[in-house]
């Protein structure tokens, strides 16, 4: 059979593809659910419930400062989907306790509403990826004008709840060796707030962070000021023609290696820029390089999204390898160890569940 050919009606399950329609539909509610949630977050508009009694529409426009008109459709939206609750007879609506600790600053880490963000941004390009789907190539950071800004809210909330305290203490007295002072690399730092972080803790080590996007470095840059940081600074700098040889005891990456244009090179520049008794952190997607065996995982389908976008995208469009945001974990313990890194070792930490953490050594 060719593939035009139809296949005949009577040899389809009716059920199963009644079935797999309303799979569909409720993908395109859930989906309509992301983006309301992301304008939730964006507006503010779970702060200001989670901080309100039940109230009207109009009270919660004027304690949001926002327009009540797009405020109460967006508040339709929530009550369908469940979220928010409603009382026909007062006209009221309230966010249930156990939903804003999961959609607002309380949630930290886990803040659901942060990461729906992503959704709205792939929408912004979904044109210009359907085009790259005829054409090839890929895309430019310049086509994500809030890939910095998600991605730095993303990393803010696991990084302030774990980094000092879980993060770092997986490396064996490494909490001990900053306090004592040492050089720190940090490559792909993005707006640079994993470096501050751990720069404004041990005040005796010296931090660097490499990204090639001058707006993220600005951004770290004018974190670091406004904390007085003498011990940190940042350079604008492609990583993959990184220089360095020696000159650091740890270099980091948080979720920065897969979309590099050249990952094995920025990998064994990292190698090679690290002493003798250095160790890299690497922070990277939890997941498989077989497809088979992410079928399984709740969040699969959005990170072969993510990576078709974003990630694999970005690195297509600077003639790179479009490496992609699923490579999996034994494509990066395999890549590791092609760039010479020995003793390489795999770690979870509960409050990231999308991130594996490898600690190498040189």
């Amino acid at each position: 059979m060719t593939i035009d050919q139809e296949v005949p009606l009577a040899e389809i399950d009716t059920d199963a593809a009644q079935a797999f329609a309303g799979r569909y539909l409720g993908i395109l509610n859930d989906a309509s659910i992301a983006l309301l949630t992301s304008l939730g977050h964006q507006t503010g508009l779970f702060e200001t419930l989670a901080g309100l009694p039940a109230a009207t529409s109009e009270q919660i426009a004027d304690a949001g400062g926002l327009n009540e008109r797009y405020v109460r459709e967006w508040l339709g939206g929530m009550t369908t989907a469940g979220v928010v609750c409603y009382d026909p007879e007062s006209g009221t609506y309230w966010l249930p306790r156990e939903h804003a600790a999961v959609l607002t600053s309380a949630a930290g880490p886990d803040n659901m509403a942060i990461l729906m963000q992503h959704i709205s941004m792939m929408g912004e390009v979904e044109q210009k990826i359907v085009e790259r789907f005829r054409h090839g190539s890929g895309l430019s950071y310049e086509d994500y004008p809030h890939f910095h800004r998600n991605m730095a809210e993303t990393s803010a909330a696991v990084n302030d709840a774990a980094l000092l305290d879980v993060i770092l203490p997986l490396v064996p007295g490494l909490p001990e060796r900053l306090a004592a002072g040492i050089d720190v690399a940090d490559v792909g730092c993005g707006s640079g707030h994993a470096v501050n972080l751990m720069a404004r803790a041990f005040p005796a080590s010296s931090f660097t962070g490499y990204d090639f996007s001058e707006a993220a470095i600005r951004a770290a840059r004018d974190e670091a000021e406004r904390w007085g940081l003498a011990n940190a600074r940042f350079e604008v700098v492609d990583v993959a023609a990184l220089d360095a040889e020696a000159c650091f005891d740890l270099v980091t990456a948080f979720d920065a290696i897969h979309d590099q244009a050249h990952p094995a090179a920025v990998l064994r520049n990292i190698h090679r820029s690290l002493r003798a008794d250095g160790t890299f952190l690497m922070v990277d997607i939890k997941a498989s390089s077989k497809v088979e065996e992410n079928i399984g995982l709740p969040w699969g389908s959005y990170l072969y999204a993510i990576s078709t976008f974003h990630c694999m995208s970005v690195s297509l469009g600077l003639d790179g390898d479009g490496l992609g945001t699923v490579w999996g974990e034994q494509l990066a313990l395999s890549m590791l160890a092609d760039a010479g890194f020995a003793d390489v070792e795999s770690r979870d930490v509960e409050s990231d569940p999308f991130n594996a953490y490898f600690i190498a050594g040189k």
